[in-house]
């Protein structure tokens, strides 16, 4: 397939996108986590990323945290960038897709998931636009339609918001919101 074809394939499939589906560690993150003395964790959020996120949300794109971990710090970050909604403790992940559909009124071709390890696997399989990033593992990667160039929590997220906007016709918007 020519680079031409691969780009236009994935501008089709991108355009269909309504909900946008985010694992945390490794994707929004760099995937370290810190523990503090008393075990409490941090974790690293690019900046850009979330202004991907934001405007996504403004352009009326849903976006759906989906982890298997659960964290202090993913509920005011997921608050700040105007994410629609969270599911922690999720395993396997690929069991909530339905629940998902469902509530969005949407179709698996019009959901994207981003993913970067084997926890991810058996939902990268199922949507309609599977992405990993940079620095995903090789199983991830061969699962997906779309490798970002940027590595996972640094800004690879925000790589993937431009795709999607882009595709629909609205990046023009989010430029012109921020010109004013």
């Amino acid at each position: 397939m020519s680079s031409d074809t691969f780009k236009q394939e994935l501008d089709v499939r991108a355009s269909k996108i309504k909900v946008l589906l985010l694992d945390v560690d490794g994707v929004l993150t760099d995937g370290r986590i810190i523990y503090d003395s008393k075990g409490r964790d941090s974790k690293f959020f690019d900046v850009h990323d979330g202004l991907g996120v934001y405007a996504l949300s403004k352009a009326g794109i849903k976006t759906v945290i989906v982890t298997a971990k659960s964290s202090r710090a993913i509920i005011p970050r997921a608050k700040d960038m105007r994410v629609t909604e969270v599911y922690t403790d999720v395993s396997p992940k690929s069991a909530i897709l339905g629940k998902i559909m469902k509530k969005y009124k949407v179709t698996r071709e019009e959901v994207c998931f981003v993913g970067d390890d084997l926890v991810d696997l058996g939902l990268m399989r199922i949507v309609g636009l599977p992405i990993a990033v940079f620095n995903a593992c090789p199983e991830i990667k061969q699962a997906a339609s779309y490798i970002t160039v940027r590595h996972g929590g640094r800004g690879a997220v925000r790589e993937i918001a431009e795709l999607i906007l882009k595709s629909q016709g609205k990046w023009g918007e989010v430029i012109r919101f921020y010109e004013a």
